[in-house]
C-alpha cells in the first residue's frame, strides 16, 4: 500500500528549490535562451507564481523565512550564516516551531536532501569536516546533529554549505559528524535526484513509514557559483551560442564583476539544464508510483543570479535577476493550471503550504506570512498590494563588505533605498511595466510615486519590526508618519 492509498485526503509534498536560480531562466518564460523541456511541460499543469519573489535575496535568510514563516528580524537570521555570523546569533534556533515541525505533528514522514545552510557551525571542528576555513578563517560548513536542529525530519541527507558541486558530501542517519559523512564522485544535483527517487519509492521500506503521508524537500546547490563546476554533456546544448550571445538581456554590462559573466553563461544555463532533465526523474518517479495526483510539487528558487545585468553577478540587490524567482505549484487533484500575479514573498510560502494541505489552523500564531492557499487555488483569495525587500550587511564593523538597502515593489514599480558610505540615502524608482530592464532611477521625476511607495515602505518596516523605523525616520515624509 504506498502513502496515496494509505491517506488520500493527506497531500504528499515535494518541494524542490535550486540555489541562484533565477526566475528569468525558465524556457517558457521566454526571457534567457535556456533550453528546459521538462519545466515547461511541468508547468503547463501547474499554477504558475508569476511575481513570487525572494524576500531576502541571499541564501540563510531565505531559508529561515522558508521554514519559520517569520521575516530575518523575527527569526534572527539576518544574513548568511557562518563561522562570523553565528556568534551573534545569526542561526535557526532549535526552538523555532518551524514547517516540518508542524508537519511532524500531523502525522508525515519527512526527507530532507542538500544544502541547508541554517546551522552555526563548529569553528573549530574536530576534524576537517567539509568547506573548512575560507579567506579570513570564516567557516561556512555545518553539520546538523539529529536532534531538535533537524526540526522533525526523520531522514536526513544534508551539509551546511559547501560548493564542490562535483565532489558533494552529506552527512546521513543519526551517528557523529565523522562517522555519518560520506563523500560522493558526481554531480550534486544528479546524486540528490537519487536519493530523493529512493526516498519516494521506498522500495525496502527504509526511508520512510508507508503508512503515512510525506513530505519531501530537495535543495540543490548548482546553479549557484562556481559556475563552472557542470557535468559537460549539459554544455553541449549551447555549443553553438556564446557567452555574449545568450546572455541577451539589454542591461547586461560586461563591467566590474559583470566581466566574469562573460565566462560562465554557458555553464549558468548548462547546470539549469541539468537540473530541468534530474528534475523529470523526480516526476517521473512520482507517476509511476501513482502519486503523481496527490502530490503538491513545488518547484522554486531562494533567490536570482545576476549574471551580467547592470554589471553585477550573483545577488543581494533590488534589481529583477535577483529578486524574482520560479514558483510552480502541480497539484492535480486540486489545483487547475493558469498564471497568477501574487506577490507571494519567502515568509508567505509556510502558511500558505500549510493552508493548501489543509492545516491552516495549525499555523503558528507567531507565523508573520500570510496564508494564500485560497488565491492559489481559486484566484479569488487575499492579495497584498506590495511586498518587501531588504539586504542588510554582513559584518556589523569594518570594513562592511556590503551597503545596507531595504525597498518594497508592486505590480507596476520598484523602490529601494540604499545606505552606505555617502552622506545620504540614495533612492530608487523603477516603471517596471515602462522599463522591465530597470535602466532608468526615475526617483527625481515621479516625486507623487515615491510618496506612495514609502507609504507602502514604512507600513512594511513596522509590520516586520524592522530597526529603520527608528534608525532611518529622517527618510521619511510626514504624511507617513
Amino acid at each position: 500500500m504506498n502513502s496515496a492509498e494509505a491517506d488520500s485526503s493527506r497531500p504528499n509534498l515535494v518541494f524542490v528549490f535550486p540555489d541562484q536560480m533565477r526566475k528569468h531562466a525558465i524556457g517558457f518564460e521566454g526571457e534567457d535562451p535556456v533550453v528546459t523541456p521538462n519545466l515547461d511541460s511541468f508547468a503547463k499543469e501547474s499554477v504558475i507564481l508569476t511575481h513570487a519573489t525572494s524576500t531576502s535575496p541571499v541564501c540563510s535568510p531565505y531559508r529561515a523565512m522558508l521554514f519559520t514563516g517569520k521575516y530575518p528580524h523575527g527569526n534572527g537570521v539576518l544574513v548568511n550564516v557562518n563561522s562570523l555570523s553565528s556568534p551573534r546569533g545569526n542561526f535557526l534556533k532549535d526552538g523555532e516551531r518551524c514547517f516540518s515541525d508542524v508537519l511532524k505533528d500531523e502525522g508525515y514522514s519527512q526527507g530532507y536532501i542538500g544544502k541547508l545552510h541554517l546551522h552555526a557551525p563548529d569553528p573549530n571542528p574536530p576534524y576537517d569536516y567539509g568547506q573548512g576555513p575560507l579567506a579570513g578563517g570564516v567557516v561556512w560548513d555545518a553539520w546538523t546533529p539529529p536532534g531538535p536542529g533537524r526540526h522533525g525530519f526523520d531522514f536526513w541527507y544534508s551539509y551546511g554549505t559547501a560548493n564542490n558541486h562535483l565532489a558533494p558530501h552529506y552527512w546521513t542517519g543519526d551517528g557523529d559528524a565523522k562517522s555519518s559523512r560520506v563523500d560522493i564522485d558526481e554531480w550534486s544535483v544528479k546524486h540528490e535526484t537519487d536519493v530523493a527517487i529512493r526516498y519516494i519509492e521506498n522500495e525496502d521500506g527504509s526511508y520512510r513509514d508507508e503508512a503515512k503521508p510525506f513530505s519531501l524537500f530537495v535543495s540543490h546547490n548548482p546553479p549557484h557559483s562556481p559556475y563552472d563546476k557542470v557535468p559537460p554533456e549539459y554544455l553541449e546544448y549551447y555549443d553553438d551560442r556564446t557567452n555574449e550571445e545568450l546572455l541577451n538581456r539589454s542591461n547586461v554590462r560586461f563591467e566590474g564583476r559583470g566581466k566574469e559573466a562573460r565566462e560562465h553563461a554557458k555553464n549558468y544555463f548548462a547546470a539549469v539544464t541539468g537540473i530541468d532533465e534530474q528534475f523529470a526523474r523526480i516526476l517521473e518517479t512520482l507517476e509511476r508510483r501513482g502519486l503523481k495526483d496527490n502530490t503538491i510539487v513545488v518547484f522554486t528558487s531562494d533567490h536570482g543570479e545576476m549574471m551580467g545585468s547592470h554589471g553585477l553577478m550573483e545577488k543581494s540587490v533590488w534589481y529583477g535577476e535577483s529578486l524574482r524567482v520560479p514558483f510552480i505549484v502541480r497539484w492535480p487533484a486540486c489545483l487547475k493550471p493558469r498564471k497568477d500575479d501574487l506577490l507571494i514573498g519567502s515568509a508567505d510560502i509556510y502558511p500558505t503550504l500549510l493552508g493548501l494541505m489543509g492545516f491552516a489552523e495549525s499555523i503558528p500564531a507567531a507565523c508573520e506570512g500570510s496564508n494564500y492557499a485560497e488565491t492559489i487555488a481559486t484566484g479569488s483569495g487575499p492579495r497584498p498590494e506590495s511586498a518587501f525587500y531588504l539586504c542588510m550587511p554582513s559584518r556589523p564593523e569594518p570594513p562592511i563588505d556590503a551597503v545596507d538597502r531595504r525597498g518594497v515593489f508592486t505590480h507596476a514599480y520598484t523602490f529601494a533605498v540604499e545606505y552606505g558610505p555617502q552622506a545620504r540615502p540614495l533612492l530608487y524608482l523603477f516603471d517596471d511595466r515602462e522599463d522591465p530592464y530597470q535602466l532608468r532611477n526615475i526617483a527625481s521625476d515621479r516625486p507623487e510615486v515615491v510618496r506612495r511607495m514609502k507609504a507602502e515602505f514604512h507600513a512594511w518596516l513596522r509590520r516586520t519590526n524592522d530597526p529603520w523605523l527608528a534608525s532611518k525616520r529622517d527618510l521619511f515624509d510626514s504624511e507617513v508618519e
